[in-house]
Order: structure tokens, then C-alpha cells, then sequence
């Protein structure tokens, strides 16, 4: 699904990553995490092509095509999806308003006619009623006064509703209560599926206990400095990162 080789990307003259290797295959979750300043949300933002960093070298692949040249919105349209760690407000445009236009974009991108009417309401009901989220939501404007776990909340249901090939989480569980936590977490694992692939970015293993990842990765001053299944996170809450320091050296 998502191949990553010797990436290296820079902002302001300052390289951030520093050679990233990454392999993610469909039907896996991969949780990344490591200290602040590590390149965690850097590297979420070079997938997903956010022009102000620059790529010194390396390739990143999804299904084989180089994004290299795609621009954010060919690469959504392609299927990369990113949840933003601070989610922008768009006053006067409510959430089903700018889910439909999200949706037929994509569907004209590909060729394709806009959703039908029935159709769309249809998804907006099955995937609202999945996520624990109220109709009187849908009507707000856009993360306009939504407290965080109403903005994360959002960001799982526009991924329900865009299905991407790759969805990348970029702290979703950055200020949720438990209950907010375990609404949206519920999200994620029932959009998991043998047709796409997850990136959860995360500093704690608290959300890892409910999105259970297959692969863990740590990501310590701009490289992958380590890699194991989820008892790695477990590791990490124990000893926290400092330990690290050698393996990032080498």
C-alpha cells in the first residue's frame, strides 16, 4: 500500500527527517511514536504533501505510484487521508455540507458523477449512527465551537465517509477524555479493513490499547531508530525514550 525509501525533507533550511524507511501493507495498522521534535507530524504532513516542507531525497510510493509530483489534493484523491492534529473551523459551512462536496470532488477527480442525493444521505446516516454522532452535529458549522473530542470525532467520520486507501491519525487522541477517546477509537477499528491502511501517530501507549497496531515504530530525531509489535509501546511507556538515545546515534 504505502512504501517509503531514504526520505529525507527539510523545512526552512532545516532537515527534519533524515532518512525514513517505511513499509506499510494493506490491512495493517502502523502506530509511530517518539519524543516531541522527533518528525512524527513532519512526516504525516510530507505524505500527505504539505508544500512547505521540501523533499531533499526519497521516494514515497501508494500502490506502487510515485507522489512525488501530486499535489495535496491529487494525493487525497488518490486515497491519502490526514487527520489534523489541530483541526481547522470553517464558519457557515456545516459538516454534511462539506462532506458533500468533499465526496463529489473526489468522485469528479476520478471521472465519476456527483453522489446521488439519497445515496449520500444514506452514507451520512449509516456512518453518523457508527460513530456515536448526533444529526444536530451535522448541521454545525465546521469544528466552528467544537470542543476536542467533537473536532477528532469529526476527523474519524469524514474518514468514514472519504474511505481512503491510507488514513494517517496525527495525535487523534491528543486532549480526549476516556469516553471521547473510546468513541473514536471504536471509529478506527471497525474502518479497518484488508483494503486499506492505518498510520497512527501517538506520543502515549494509552491510545495503542484500544487500536490494537500490528507494527510499532519509534521515530527519534528524524529516523526510525526502532521497530516491534505493540508490547514495544508497552516498553516505551515503561522507560520513556531516553534509552533510545544509542540506537539513534548508530
Amino acid at each position: 500500500m504505502l512504501e517509503i525509501k531514504n526520505l529525507h525533507a527539510s523545512v526552512d533550511d532545516k532537515e527534519i527527517l533524515k532518512g525514513i524507511d517505511l513499509k506499510v501493507n494493506a490491512g495493517e495498522v502502523h502506530a509511530i511514536m517518539g519524543p516531541n521534535g522527533s518528525g512524527k507530524s513532519t512526516l504525516a504532513e510530507v505524505i500527505a504533501g504539505q508544500e512547505e516542507f521540501e523533499v531533499g531525497e526519497g521516494n514515497i510510493f501508494l500502490e506502487g505510484e510515485d507522489l512525488e509530483e501530486l499535489s495535496p489534493e491529487e494525493r487525497a484523491h488518490k486515497g491519502v487521508f490526514l487527520s489534523f492534529q489541530y483541526p481547522v473551523e470553517i464558519p457557515g459551512v456545516s459538516v454534511t455540507n462539506f462532506m458533500k462536496t468533499a465526496i463529489n470532488e473526489s468522485r469528479k477527480a476520478q471521472g465519476l458523477e456527483d453522489m446521488p442525493a439519497n445515496e449520500m444521505l444514506k452514507k451520512i446516516r449509516e456512518k453518523s449512527e457508527m460513530l456515536e454522532i448526533d444529526r444536530k452535529f451535522l448541521s454545525r458549522s465546521l469544528n466552528e465551537g467544537f470542543s476536542g473530542g467533537e473536532k477528532k470525532r469529526n476527523e474519524i467520520f469524514q474518514m468514514a465517509m472519504m474511505e481512503p486507501k491510507l488514513a494517517i491519525l496525527d495525535e487523534t487522541d491528543s486532549g480526549l477524555d476516556i469516553d471521547a477517546l473510546r468513541i473514536v477509537a471504536n471509529g478506527v477499528n471497525k474502518l479497518r479493513s484488508k483494503d486499506n491502511a492505518i498510520i497512527v501517530i501517538t506520543h502515549y501507549q494509552r491510545l495503542l490499547e484500544y487500536i490494537v497496531p500490528d507494527f510499532v515504530h519509534v521515530l527519534y530525531n528524524g529516523k526510525i531508530v526502532k521497530s516491534g509489535t505493540k508490547e514495544l509501546a508497552l516498553e516505551l511507556e515503561e522507560k520513556g525514550y531516553d534509552w533510545l538515545k544509542e540506537e539513534a546515534a548508530v
